[in-house]
């Protein structure tokens, strides 16, 4: 007789915290203003986060060594354009696909993603994104009550 095993979905237990940032800036003056204002060091990704052949978000990301932390900013909206076969009066209009990282959140702009053991103090992480100018809010967010909880792993 053989062993059957099965691998239940929530196997995968990683310790993150999230925060949602609200923030008219661009992705790449977000992070410049991040990089100011909190002394972090986020570099943007050579690949993108790519969820379908229609939805792709840049990734910044930043290895703190000195408390052992990996830091991941990654947009929450995607628009990829895409050309479409048509024949009539819109035949060469290019159409846009809009997607979210987090469907939940539609609101927010940007996440914050931080791996680690628990050390981190949000409270101060927040205090101190929310001093950041154009910064509109910043919150954490409970990574486990999230339906698109899957969308972090990466």
């Amino acid at each position: 007789m053989v062993a059957v095993h099965k691998i239940c979905g929530d196997f995968i237990e990683d310790s993150f915290t999230l925060i949602a940032l609200h923030s008219s800036m661009e992705d790449f003056a977000l992070v410049y203003a991040i990089n100011m204002g909190i002394k972090s060091r986020f570099k943007r990704s050579s690949k993108d986060l790519e969820l379908s052949q229609y939805m792709s978000f840049p990734i910044f990301e930043w290895q703190d060594e000195l408390h052992d932390r990996y830091w991941t900013l990654i947009a929450n909206e995607s628009t990829k354009s895409k050309r479409l076969v048509r024949e009539g009066l819109f035949q060469d209009e290019i159409s846009f696909a809009k997607g979210h990282l987090v469907p939940e959140y539609k609101e927010v702009d940007f996440f914050i993603k931080v791996e680690h053991d628990d050390s981190l103090d949000k409270a101060m992480l927040v205090k101190e994104l929310l001093a950041i100018p154009k910064m509109v809010t910043a919150y954490s967010v409970d990574a486990d009550k999230l339906k698109s909880k899957n969308n972090f792993i990466f």
